[in-house]
């Protein structure tokens, strides 16, 4: 079968899945931590730069179909490879609902008999699910291009609102919040869980490895290339709109750049915005559907799985896989629907981000044990790529506190 993925479709992988509903819904939710929300951003970008680099060599030392899968069972076995590989899946699965509903919450700018209706929000979203499982239904190369230039759409949008923000917003002091009167390590590690869901990808490089070209050179930069965007298109995008919307408004808005380009614009403003929105959500929704399919594949043919899901169609696409991985996303969906579409949102997020950050643990010390295995084997250790993965591995326990935090 012939590869399709390069760098720049490696890259939108990457960036495509972080930069989608997390920075568009998110600031309604880090609006009650003022400023301190920027540490947290801080903080949890710091951490998933360490994750990428921490993938960039594990690829590079040899990469394999499923990613943190993968790493995880060549360096402790196929038990804790299993509790990864579902950890995994059941945060992809919970982030395909939580997408659809962003999806939902953005579109009613364009129908407005969502607004206020769970019933009609929830059959939208469905249909949402099913448009975008039947595009990787028809093949890795669709799934890819549609990455590619949702990606593309998607940046340009949020960069513009940012810096329009920046430049003609009233840049007005921003309180520092701790609303629930938390210690400041507990608060932080609560923001990082938060804001760890727009970070959602940073793997994404690593899953589709037998599709990918060169993937010892091209998933590595294509990781890194991706953090790094998602980055700066996060930190421009959130100044510009905390200068535009006061913090009292942001936090009980579903679609707070629609509403500051309509501020900053007008209606013409808000229709742009909106369709960007849209682009960057679908982006990340189609995605992370592709990669339900993957990891569940991988699982598969190593015994993970049932061995049903490991069937593939002429296109090389795990069919069943596919379908079985977004009925049960609507399943989430319909279980978590509630009267306000952001709590329900807010709900799937914590379920997909404590989920994933498991299986990023496990991928962080899966980097320090096959370090040690090499350095057995006669190989110099990278002291600077040991400290990476030890960072890695302790943000990730940083998140996972940060769990009873917003539980508690």
């Amino acid at each position: 079968m012939k590869k399709t993925i390069g760098i720049w479709r490696s890259w939108a992988l990457v960036a495509g899945m972080m930069i989608g509903s997390g920075i568009l819904t998110m600031p309604a939710l880090l609006a009650p931590y003022g400023s301190y929300s920027f540490l947290g951003w801080a903080v949890t970008g710091f951490g998933a730069i360490c994750l990428a680099l921490t993938y960039s060599f594990l690829s590079s030392r040899k990469p394999g179909l499923g990613g943190p899968y993968f790493y995880v069972q060549e360096a402790f076995g196929s038990k804790w490879a299993a509790i990864v590989a579902w950890g995994y899946w059941i945060s992809l699965v919970a982030s395909v609902a939580a997408l659809a509903l962003s999806f939902t919450g953005y579109s009613k700018t364009y129908l407005p008999f969502l607004d206020n209706n769970s019933l009609y929000s929830a059959a939208f979203a469905i249909g949402i699910i099913i448009l975008f499982t039947a595009i990787n239904i028809r093949g890795m190369r669709e799934a890819s291009t549609v990455q590619l230039v949702t990606t593309v759409i998607k940046i340009i949008p949020l960069v513009f609102l940012g810096v329009a923000g920046i430049m003609f917003g009233e840049v007005q002091e921003i309180p520092a919040v701790n609303p629930n009167n938390n210690s400041f390590f507990h608060m932080i590690a609560g923001l990082c869980l938060l804001i760890m869901f727009a970070f959602i990808g940073v793997e994404s490089a690593t899953l589709p490895s037998e599709d990918t070209i060169d993937p010892k050179k091209t998933i590595p930069r294509a990781s890194i290339l991706g953090t790094l965007t998602a980055i700066i298109v996060y930190m421009v995008a959130m100044f510009g709109l905390m200068s535009i919307i006061p913090l009292a408004e942001l936090q009980h808005s579903t679609s707070p750049f629609a509403d500051a380009a309509q501020i900053l614009i007008g209606n013409s403003g808000a229709i742009i915005i909106t369709i960007g929105a849209l682009f960057a959500i679908s982006g990340t929704l189609n995605v992370c559907i592709m990669i339900t399919g993957t990891i569940m594949l991988a699982g598969a043919r190593d015994g993970m799985f049932p061995k049903y899901f490991s069937q593939q169609n002429a296109q090389g696409t795990p069919i069943r896989a596919l379908i079985f991985s977004s009925m049960l996303g609507i399943i989430f969906l319909l279980f978590s629907n509630s009267e306000s579409l952001l709590s329900s949102y807010e709900y799937l997020l914590i379920i997909a981000t404590f989920a994933v950050v498991i299986v990023y643990l496990g991928t962080g010390l899966a980097s320090i044990k096959l370090q040690w295995q090499d350095h057995k084997q006669g190989q110099k250790i990278n002291i600077i790529q040991l400290i990476i993965a030890l960072l890695a591995t302790l943000f990730s326990v940083l998140a996972i506190i940060g769990t009873w935090v917003v539980y508690q």
